[in-house]
């Protein structure tokens, strides 16, 4: 039996920053930069950023993208996450999207 927590999960990721009050997308931006430095797989959509990477790299994923917005000057930020988890299987991006390609 695979162990959940090691094995591939899918997490959509949607982070609200704000600097001087107003949503700044260059700060998104930069969230998106720190997903992309950690080399997980990743899809960028209009809302969100889905990430694959396993349970127990998600703390450390998250800290990342926190400390990005951050030191790009963001004074707050909501965070949304939505989690897929196959307790017997690994949950990939391209398993959900190849019908669509």
């Amino acid at each position: 039996m695979m162990d959940w927590k090691t094995t591939k999960i899918n997490v959509a990721i949607q982070v609200l920053p704000q600097a001087d009050g107003k949503l700044s997308y260059a700060l998104v931006d930069k969230a998106i930069e720190a997903i992309k430095e950690t080399g997980f797989t990743y899809q960028v959509c209009p809302f969100e950023t889905v990430v694959e990477c396993s349970y127990k790299e998600l703390p450390s994923l998250l800290e990342k993208i926190h400390e990005a917005v951050r030191g790009a000057g963001g004074g707050k930020m909501l965070t949304n996450l939505k989690i897929q988890v196959d307790f017997e299987n690994n949950v990939t991006i391209d398993d959900k999207m190849e019908k669509y390609r």
